[in-house]
């Protein structure tokens, strides 16, 4: 991304109808961004084809990071939810009792290495 984040501007939907041309200019030549509003409700974003670009390419990484979610999910739809539950409750008690266990590990060997 830029050194700096650009400008976004907000506008009523009828002022950014007056000012369209001037508008592309600026998030074309100044990569500034438009919201525009009607009633007072965000309605569109005018943004630069690299603005686009960028959030096309987040929504495809936030998709490939939700796969593996949705592919578990899939293995799992015939177990009840209490038993997903229980089970992820299990092994979360599992790991932290062997962090705790390397972690007296790690403290008991640095006394006996300051001893």
């Amino acid at each position: 991304m830029n050194a700096r984040e650009p400008l976004t501007r907000t506008l009523k939907a009828t002022e950014a109808r007056r000012q369209w041309d001037a508008l592309l200019d600026q998030v074309s030549k100044e990569k500034a961004r438009v919201l525009v509003e009607k009633d007072g409700v965000p309605v569109a974003a005018i943004v630069s084809p690299e603005d686009l670009e960028r959030l096309v390419e987040y929504e495809r990484r936030r998709e490939e990071g939700f796969k593996v979610l949705h592919e578990i999910s899939a293995a799992f739809k015939d177990v009840p939810r209490e038993e997903i539950e229980r089970e992820v409750d299990k092994a979360v008690a599992q790991v932290r009792e062997e962090m705790r266990r390397e972690r007296k590990a790690a403290e008991q060997a640095e006394q006996r290495r300051s001893a």
